[in-house]
């Protein structure tokens, strides 16, 4: 008898193989032939080659499935399990749609209005875009599912959030705890995006393997940012030199989102905002692109709309 190891890499073995070992028993009425055991991340599995060879291409196909739809139920197993494979091709075809990716238990994540379906189709475009518009438009959260689309794909090595912490100024001297408990409240809109997008486990290896980067602006001075996508969030609230130093950042097989609200600058009064500027100054280079959301691509409470109607009303009297 064949002994054969097998490790699953980049999944939740708990989450892959079910409460109590589901999975693993579905695989077991398929392949009655085969001794699995599952330890750890690692599967041990004994049989017959060419036995052993399919039970390798089927375990592939529910793999590729749980990766792509971070979920796995019976039904799904099943089908993967007795299929030939171009099941799960005119299923993905269906349902790739406008769908960015499939989120935390199978959440469709996808654009829900014009511009943010235009920021998708002009960053497939485009190496850098700026998204500008009010609270509540989408633009940050349709950013974030970019940039996981990108390394699900592998389109990137790795993903790197940043924004200018404690408003402009960045001066956390005065907030209680180490670095990362002063930095986590200012960075908690992009920490929410990618719990909405990836497991909690995956999530968490790859924040510690450094795959995914959330740091305040200044940690970015002196780098280069290579195979990576960089989302620079609130960017109104950057200076001149900030929004210079990030944009030149930029290094090879990288890109660049940009997003912020010019209606919402925490910047002192006599200081210039950097997206202002940049909006400007970079308005006619190619490969750099613009999108401009406003109240009608708000995806909060119906109020949210209605509030920002009101302000614009009073603000351009």
């Amino acid at each position: 008898m064949n002994e054969r190891i097998i490790e699953l890499t980049e999944i939740s073995p708990k989450d892959f193989f079910g409460t109590q070992n589901s999975t693993i028993e579905q695989l077991k009425k398929y392949f009655p032939k085969i001794k699995i055991v599952a330890r750890g991340s690692k599967l041990k599995i004994y049989g017959e080659p060419e036995i052993l060879d399919e039970f390798e291409i089927r375990l592939d196909r529910l793999i590729k499935y749980f990766n792509r739809y971070n979920k796995l139920d019976e039904n799904s197993i099943e089908r993967i399990l007795t299929s030939n494979g171009e099941d799960e091709k005119s299923i993905a075809s269906q349902n790739s749609k406008d769908v960015l990716l499939h989120g935390v238990s199978g959440k469709l994540i996808k654009p829900q209005t014009e511009n943010q379906r235009k920021m998708v189709s002009l960053m497939h475009e485009n190496d850098m875009l700026f998204a500008v518009g009010p609270a509540g438009t989408g633009k940050t959260y349709t950013a974030v599912a970019l940039a996981v689309k990108a390394l699900k794909e592998k389109q990137v090595r790795r993903i790197i959030l940043t924004r200018p912490a404690v408003e402009a100024g960045e001066n956390l001297g005065f907030l209680p705890g180490d670095l990362k408990e002063k930095l986590d409240p200012y960075m908690q809109p992009l920490y929410d995006a990618l719990r909405d997008m990836i497991p909690h486990e995956k999530l968490e290896a790859y924040i510690e393997n450094g795959v995914i980067q959330i740091a305040p602006l200044a940690f970015m001075r002196g780098r280069t940012l290579d195979n990576a996508f960089v989302i620079l969030d609130e960017a109104q609230n950057t200076t001149h030199n900030q929004m210079k130093m990030f944009l030149t950042r930029m290094g090879m097989h990288a890109k660049f989102i940009i997003t912020g609200d010019p209606g919402q600058i925490d910047l002192p009064r006599k200081q210039v905002s950097g997206l202002k500027e940049a909006l400007l100054a970079l308005k006619d280079i190619e490969g750099i692109a613009h999108v401009y959301l406003d109240d009608k691509d708000v995806v909060r409470h119906r109020l949210v709309k209605k509030i920002i109607h009101a302000y614009k009303s009073i603000e351009t009297e």
